[in-house]
């Protein structure tokens, strides 16, 4: 009894925590960004292998606070450069990819968890296989440890607002590399807004997000 109380309350904290996935079809709502760039340039394929998201989520319980972590990977994506500086990009998740990390040493309880957050009472991921994050602007930042300024439209389980990262881009002859900086997406933004028994514990709102990207130029 306790070890299904147990799996119940980090597939509720999960499912809470996790970004939610997005439909291939028109985003059931829209909060964007007006783009202002271009697809001119060189294109630049994902390399799916060497780019991921990392997510992580928090739990406040009555004797402690924990947190759990995980990752989900890229379906597809390209991004262009122009003058040997980023331009634009846009970049889809499988949300059929996502998995809880901290679990990967306990087989069956992540294989359940992983097909419960699949499934109709969380992510629907048959409905919404994908997530994606389009750049609408890119501008350079000289301050702080970050060297871009990123603004996009994250879509997220058929909802899509505006969201800004720092991020350092490095670009090479034929490669280019984007890494954002953790940032704190409010869950409830994007209609997650499941909270388990308050006995149980409280799930923050707050999902901490960082976006890995590698892609090669395409020849």
């Amino acid at each position: 009894m306790k070890k299904a109380m147990k799996l119940s309350v980090l597939s509720a904290f999960c499912a809470a925590t996790l970004l939610v996935s997005c439909g291939k079809d028109k985003p059931l709502t829209s909060q964007s960004n007006e783009t202002s760039v271009t697809k001119d340039g060189n294109v630049y394929e994902l390399d799916t292998l060497n780019s991921r998201i990392e997510w992580k989520g928090f739990m406040v319980l009555k004797s402690e606070n924990s947190s759990h972590f995980g990752t989900i990977k890229f379906e597809s994506g390209d991004v262009t450069v122009k003058d040997g500086k980023l331009e634009s990009g846009k970049f889809v998740a499988d949300m059929n990819t996502l998995t809880s990390v901290d679990l990967k040493d306990d087989a069956e309880n992540l294989n359940k968890l992983n097909g419960h957050l699949k499934s109709g009472d969380f992510f629907e991921t048959d409905k919404f296989p994908t997530a994606s994050y389009e750049i609408t602007k890119v501008t350079p930042n000289t301050q702080g440890d970050y060297n871009t300024l990123l603004d996009g439209n994250l879509t997220l389980k058929g909802i899509t607002k505006p969201v800004q990262f720092n991020a350092n881009v490095s670009v090479k002859e034929d490669e280019i590399s984007i890494s954002t900086e953790p940032k704190d997406i409010m869950r409830e933004d994007y209609g997650v807004k499941f909270q388990m028994p308050i006995e149980n514990g409280v799930i923050k709102d707050e999902v901490n997000l960082q976006i890995s990207i590698k892609a090669l130029e395409k020849k």
